[in-house]
């Protein structure tokens, strides 16, 4: 692969990046710019390293994950979406909200970037720099972070229980089309 195809990969693998963090910035209050920071580098920090396990494993891990990766992905989603619109109706003064401590961190990346950990075969197979490839795709997976999840602190100008539960949907949504 050449450079246009990995920056296309990292971008294809950032969009789940990006809508994560989009529903996570829909609920934020506080703490706003180092959450922000913690969730990209979260998401980077997976993106870019996933594909070096997928790469190293190549066949053995591609054989074992690929049959149940949707499954796996739609399982995370669908808890975070859960518990996201649970706490909507659970926490009536919204400062409660926040999913940003490790377990849900490393539960938001493993699910954003079980497609890396396959992407990691695909650069074994077409001989591209490792090094290079997982750079742009953390790289490129915490600048959509980043952006995802300011601008659904933007438009955040909507009751927060509203937001919640929208952000859980969104998170539902990916739990469907991970099986798509």
């Amino acid at each position: 692969m050449g450079i246009v195809e990995i920056i296309m990969l990292g971008v294809a693998l950032g969009v789940d990046c990006f809508v994560v963090s989009f529903s996570q910035g829909l609920i934020f209050r506080n703490n706003r710019r180092i959450n922000s920071i913690k969730l990209a580098f979260t998401m980077g920090l997976f993106q870019g390293l996933m594909p070096v396990i997928g790469y190293l494993a190549t066949l053995k891990v591609y054989d074992i994950l690929l049959p149940y990766s949707k499954f796996i992905v739609c399982f995370i989603f669908l808890i975070l979406g859960i518990n996201f619109i649970l706490e909507a109706f659970r926490d009536e003064n919204g400062d409660k909200i926040q999913c940003i401590d490790l377990k849900c961190l490393l539960g938001l990346g493993v699910a954003t970037s079980v497609d890396a950990l396959i992407s990691g075969t695909t650069i074994k197979l077409t001989d591209t720099n490792l090094f290079i490839s997982c750079l742009v795709i953390g790289i490129l997976s915490f600048v959509m972070s980043e952006g995802g999840f300011w601008l659904g602190n933007f438009i955040k100008k909507i009751q927060t229980q509203i937001l919640q539960i929208t952000g859980g949907i969104i998170l539902l949504i990916l739990a469907i089309k991970s099986l798509i």
